[in-house]
């Protein structure tokens, strides 16, 4: 695929233009404008899912098996503030009343994440009742797979179901994970071994880095089974991934994974006038596969279910209503610290997680001292 029809079909698609309001006069004469003329210019979901019992199914992607329209976040199970026996039972519980996607990170609370969710799944058949996801840090062959082979014990499995490249965070990620030697080289190599399933990508920086993943990905020939990105009513306004993203996932059959709906609670201390159940329908409404959410307590997990209990397909005046309420908050990305701060990005605290450098660029680096 050429670079530039690439971006441009992905632009155009996700229908961005210039914005005469406040916030967006930012944008310089001559530079591309990066906010929507219309928040609510989005994809919404076409079929809210089949449900069954208390849960919503849906397709994961372009393949024909579905999975549950809430997915369990594993960092917030492996916090301090949750004990080993209380994430177990939260994860016992969630499974029983319908969540089959469960979340992890190989770095996620220094591994306490996974080996919590591993000592869980691995009691009474609950690993046969699940889509388990992991992410890798690793942007070389070895470091990528050192992880995945870590991941597999913790886990107490011997095959995840999606593996995903994470924190695409930088621009030089997609080239340091498409290179010879690199992350992908793994993760092909581990599917083909049976150590998982399907592979996909996460960020949440900038969906413009999403955009260069996806065009490396399309310039060698791969298309990834999925891509996990902050999709919430903050969102839609700044920098905006269910914009300049979506679109482009749907159209290409790639699963849309929803994550930072409250920002790990700090969208909520925006005050914005919307209830935490809003926040949920927002993304349900989306042509998402999935929205994944931290749950570390029985109120987050029941208000997991009865977000979607009481979801119904909201048009496009509805999402507008809604979007309204949060435009106020959103127009700068004050509440959106994955986005305009340090905060969420692990791997630029620990570039030890990365792995060094591919052979084939150590032999071309000059001495830098």
């Amino acid at each position: 695929m050429e670079r530039r029809s690439f971006l441009q079909g992905a632009v155009l698609g996700a229908g961005l233009a210039g914005a005469g309001s406040a916030g967006a006069a930012v944008n310089a004469p001559g530079l591309p404008q990066t906010r929507p003329q219309d928040p609510a210019d989005l994809p919404f979901v076409s079929d809210p899912g089949e449900m069954r019992g208390e849960m919503l199914y849906r397709p994961f992607g372009r393949h024909a098996e579905k999975i549950s329209a809430i997915g369990m976040g594993g960092f917030h199970l492996g916090k301090n503030a949750v004990s080993d026996d209380e994430a177990t039972r939260l994860i016992h519980a969630g499974i029983e009343r319908g969540i089959t996607f469960m979340d992890n990170c190989w770095d996620y609370n220094e591994g306490r994440s996974e080996l919590r969710m591993g000592e869980a799944l691995s009691q009474g058949g609950y690993r046969e009742k699940v889509f388990l996801m992991s992410k890798m840090d690793g942007r070389t062959k070895d470091e990528a797979m050192r992880q995945i082979d870590t991941s597999l014990k913790r886990l107490r499995t011997d095959r995840i179901d999606l593996v995903q490249h994470h924190e695409i965070l930088r621009y030089d990620d997609p080239d340091r994970v498409f290179a010879e030697g690199g992350a992908m080289e793994a993760f092909v190599e581990a599917k083909q071994q049976g150590k998982l399933r399907y592979i996909g990508f996460t960020g949440h920086k900038d969906p413009r880095i999403h955009l260069q993943m996806l065009e490396v990905a399309a310039e060698r020939g791969f298309q990834f089974d999925s891509v996990q990105m902050p999709l919430n009513v903050m969102d839609a306004h700044f920098r905006s991934f269910g914009h300049l993203i979506l679109p482009y996932l749907v159209r290409n059959g790639i699963a849309p994974l929803a994550m930072k709906t409250f920002g790990d609670g700090v969208i909520l201390k925006s005050d914005a006038p919307i209830k935490p159940l809003e926040y949920l329908h927002f993304s349900l409404n989306l042509p998402v596969s999935v929205v994944i959410t931290g749950i570390q307590n029985q109120r987050d997990l029941d208000q997991a279910f009865e977000a979607v209990k009481t979801f119904r397909p909201m048009d496009k005046a509805r999402v507008a209503e809604l979007l309204g309420r949060s435009r106020p908050y959103a127009l700068e990305g004050k509440y959106e610290l994955f986005k305009t701060s340090a905060t969420f990005d692990g791997t630029a605290k620990n570039a030890a997680w990365l792995g060094e450098d591919v052979p084939g660029v150590q032999k071309l680096a000059p001495t830098m001292e």
